[in-house]
């Protein structure tokens, strides 16, 4: 596919000047969360009052990605011209999720097995008890059925989903009316203008909430070390460098690997187009409140928005390789540091239940925790009670399993758009390069209004893109 830039547009965006480095949001964050580490080490307690500044933020966020799914994945189902392709994307989505998943369960296996570090650790499980948030996680973890994941797609009502941030239940229910408003021909074009124009007002919602974005991620890593403290680090530092090491390597030789050989881009190039993102997942240890521009920079690279309105939305239910590799490193570690032996047998069929209850727990608070119990109370060879071995360090975990799972659905959308010929590689390449600039924050209308205001004199603090996305893009963007 082949796209044009928009007329006087390029010219338009090239006016408009870069930020100078100390207004880039992703530097404000790094430097948010190195003030929140250091006022969390030095005054813990008034650290720990931080917390309701990073909850906010991130409360925020999520208070606009059910609407930011919804509209997106309608948009992109009403715009494309065979509903064929729509049911194509998905079956190859799932199954990319699926083989992903399984990879990262067994990098994890392995990693464990290799370095063996619950070996020595002798925990007593009959003494080992669950209290606070643990507690609750493993109840709810002990109640948790695989098979939930799939009955619980379809919502009691319509708004029910928006209010209980339940995503799963908000692309089940965009998916229909995607299909619906696409098959009433032009009945529905009036609808399809119309989401086209208040997608437009959610983004530009969403470009005011970023602006906080900063006190967030220093709210959220002030409390957590604040309240969890840099000595929980070294107490069991060894499980976390190897979490860290074992995810880092999945991700630039597996991940990287698949994006190099058959989509033919850099995962590196693809870290520095993602950096805001990077900071922002790391300073409030979720994924959630980067999902509105992961969405946008892809599309941005020439990604097909219909692959990028389903394939992203249901990887953050479906596509978690960090969760996995977590899944089946805690619990390995937790059988052999409570000196219970499992056989490779009993291994591969833990990887089985891990595959289905890593999807079980996904978007909900302690969602890691609650599927790590759910596997171990399927199983019952390891005992549950041995999360407690971990509980202690789960936060500084966080991080690490919401950067892969991000990095994960990136990639994935693009291997699925370039499965499906939904993606301008060229223009993916030039983007990657830095060639382009930086994504809108909103929409392509929004750079004219800047450039006017530029003629005028005013500074507005949105950085644009240097050239105009393709026409295509915009044609599906624009209202």
């Amino acid at each position: 596919m082949t796209h044009t830039p928009g007329n006087g547009r390029a010219e338009q965006a090239a006016r408009i000047a870069a930020k100078p480095w100390y207004r880039q949001l992703y530097v404000q964050v790094l430097v948010a969360i190195v003030i929140g580490i250091l006022l969390g080490w030095r005054w813990p307690d008034l650290a720990t009052d931080m917390e309701p500044i990073g909850t906010t933020f991130i409360t925020a966020m999520k208070m606009l990605i059910g609407p930011i799914v919804f509209l997106t994945i309608i948009g992109g189902i009403a715009g494309v011209a065979d509903l064929k392709k729509v049911g194509r994307t998905g079956i190859k989505a799932l199954a990319y999720f699926q083989a992903g998943t399984i990879v990262a369960l067994l990098t994890g296996l392995v990693a464990i097995n290799i370095f063996r570090l619950g070996d020595g650790v002798h925990a007593d499980p009959s003494t080992l008890q669950t209290s606070g948030d643990a507690s609750q996680y493993v109840e709810t973890g002990e109640h948790q059925h695989w098979w939930e994941f799939l009955t619980s797609i379809v919502p009691n009502s319509f708004f029910g989903p928006f209010v209980e941030g339940k995503i799963l239940q908000v692309i089940f229910l965009a998916v229909v009316f995607g299909i619906a408003i696409k098959m009433v021909g032009k009945t529905g074009e009036p609808i399809t203008a119309a989401v086209g124009r208040l997608t437009e007002v959610v983004f530009k919602v969403l470009s005011f909430v970023m602006k906080a974005a900063p006190l967030g991620a220093f709210g959220a890593m002030s409390y957590a070390i604040g309240k969890f403290g840099l000595s929980t680090l070294t107490s069991l530092g060894s499980l976390i460098a190897l979490f860290y090491v074992t995810s880092a390597l999945f991700v630039v030789v597996v991940l990287g690997g698949v994006l190099a050989l058959y989509v033919r881009l850099n995962i590196f190039q693809l870290f520095r187009y993602f950096k805001e993102e990077f900071w922002l997942i790391l300073g409030t240890s979720t994924a959630e409140p980067a999902l509105p521009g992961l969405m946008r920079k892809l599309q941005f690279m020439g990604t097909e928005r219909s692959t990028v309105g389903l394939v992203v939305p249901t990887g953050y239910s479906f596509n978690l390789d960090g969760a996995a590799i977590y899944l089946s490193l805690a619990t390995l570690y937790i059988a052999q540091a409570t000196d219970t032996s499992l056989s490779l047998g009993q291994q591969l069929g833990l990887l089985a239940v891990m595959l289905l209850t890593s999807k079980g727990a996904a978007g909900v608070a302690g969602g890691g925790f609650i599927a790590l119990t759910a596997t171990l109370s399927t199983v019952g060879s390891v005992p549950a009670a041995g999360i407690m071995l971990i509980f202690g360090i789960d936060k500084f975990m966080s991080e690490c399993r919401a950067l892969v799972n991000f990095f994960g659905n990136a990639v994935a959308t693009l291997v699925v758009a370039r499965w499906e010929n939904g993606l301008d590689l060229e223009r993916a390449r030039v983007v990657l390069a830095g060639k382009a600039g930086e994504p809108p924050l909103t929409t392509e209308a929004d750079v004219e209004a800047e450039s006017e205001s530029e003629k005028a004199g005013v500074g507005l603090e949105t950085h644009r893109p240097a050239v105009a996305p393709p026409a295509a893009q915009t044609a599906e963007m624009a209202p």
